[in-house]
């Protein structure tokens, strides 16, 4: 088999409004356009045909690319990668000046599998042609430098071919391989196109496929799937106290992530003074909630609480703890810490300790948070240390800092956090 790339010229400047199929025929049709052809258009003229240009006077770039972003992924200066409401993750979630009127952006088209269908259709319909469309668009890699023609919209040709259940040339079964067939055209296309050349579309020649509907949206990662969903820094910063959670379980292997992510944060002497106990069982989730119960009620009612503002205290952190699929005590003990004859400077050795506690649930919520899953910190069993330890079998050594709750993330949950006014939080000298 034998591939060509035949770059299609002399298309005139595509404006807002133009029939881009009329446009395309005359210019296909020069070039010879065949059955069986892969025209390939670049995203510029699809979205300047659809009227995706907008003016950069109304609010600038970053407010254009602000609008265009369902979800940031990672931000250096002036740069961010953002992903588009198509579910690609792309510069500047694909707001762009380039080969536009000055002053003016483009914005990626609004259903580009739809537009290559459309495109496709119509083009069959005036040039007598069976084809297939693929609509592209030059996007970074995350391992490579340098930019890679890609396809964001398709038809009449798979994006996908699942080669998993077959065999290569050793007879062994393939069982990972997934081959995309849309973005290979794309990256083939774009060694007839260029920035400056004024060739936005091209014909890839030669190429054996099976006419199936599988759009470039089926290419999009799936949430679950994506190892690399958020940089380090964003996912610090939209870490959320979530106390509701979706359906599912949660996996072993993602607690022990977690908890091997908290035993790597800072501790006095040298020390790793901390324990987890992860409660899967509803027996024994039940004999934690009701000690925690039990202790509250006697503490609350000493202290001369209304019974009905005791049981809705109990009430409301029964719910979120009742209803996780896991929960997590966190402990930390004080061996290892200097004595001193002086109290104030032996309390501040305990607090030490005590700090890196806290970096160590820290360290576990963002860890949980890594691996898509909601959690939050609840007090609870920091107010009855006895029963806790009753409870769930610790020695008298180990001190509980409170209870994660633990569970799948629901839908909806992790909207994008807004900004945070730092004024009351930073101070520079």
């Amino acid at each position: 088999m034998s591939i060509e790339v035949l770059p299609v010229e002399g298309l005139p400047e595509v404006r807002p409004g133009d029939d881009l199929a009329s446009l395309l025929a005359g210019p296909l049709g020069s070039v010879g356009v065949r059955d069986g052809d892969v025209v390939a258009v670049t995203q510029k003229i699809v979205s300047k045909a659809e009227g995706r240009v907008v003016s950069e006077a109304d609010g600038g770039r970053e407010a254009w690319v602000e609008r265009e972003t369902r979800r940031l992924v990672a931000r250096r200066g002036d740069l961010v990668i953002a992903e588009t409401r198509h579910g690609f993750v792309c510069a500047n979630a694909g707001v762009d000046a380039s080969n536009v009127e000055e002053g003016f952006l483009t914005l990626l088209p609004e259903d580009p599998d739809g537009s290559a269908e459309r495109l496709r259709l119509e083009l069959g319909e005036q040039l007598g042609v069976e084809i297939a469309v693929v609509i592209t668009d030059t996007f970074g890699r995350t391992w490579r430098r340098g930019v890679v023609n890609v396809a964001i919209g398709c038809a009449g040709i798979p994006a996908l071919v699942d080669l998993r259940g077959t065999t290569d040339h050793h007879g062994r079964e393939l069982e990972a391989t997934v081959v995309a067939l849309a973005d290979e055209v794309a990256a083939a296309s774009g060694l007839a196109m260029g920035k400056a050349s004024r060739v936005p579309v091209a014909i890839v020649r030669g190429l054996a496929f099976e006419p199936v509907a599988v759009p470039v949206a089926e290419t999009v990662r799936p949430p679950e799937e994506d190892l690399f969903r958020t940089s380090p820094l964003l996912s610090i910063s939209e870490r959320r106290t979530i106390r509701a959670f979706g359906d599912g379980e949660v996996s072993r292997e993602a607690v022990e992530e977690a908890v091997r992510a908290a035993c790597t944060a800072p501790a006095p002497h040298h020390t790793r003074p901390w324990s987890f106990s992860a409660i899967w069982s509803p027996s024994a989730k039940r004999r934690l909630l009701e000690a925690i119960a039990d202790a509250w009620r006697e503490d609350l009612r000493r202290d001369g609480t209304p019974e009905a503002t005791i049981e809705r205290r109990i009430a409301r952190s029964d719910g979120v703890l009742g209803a996780a699929p896991v929960l997590i005590v966190p402990w930390v003990r004080f061996r290892g810490a200097h004595p001193y004859a002086d109290a104030e400077r032996s309390r501040a050795e305990q607090e030490m300790f005590l700090l890196s506690g806290g970096a160590a649930i820290q360290n576990l919520l963002l860890a949980l948070s890594a691996q898509g899953l909601a959690s939050c910190w609840i007090s609870s069993t920091l107010f009855c240390q006895q029963e806790s330890r009753a409870a769930l079998g610790m020695s008298e050594e180990w001190f509980a800092l409170g209870t994660v709750a633990v569970g799948p993330m629901p839908a909806g949950a992790a909207s994008p956090r807004p900004p945070l006014d730092l004024s009351e939080h930073l101070r520079t000298e």
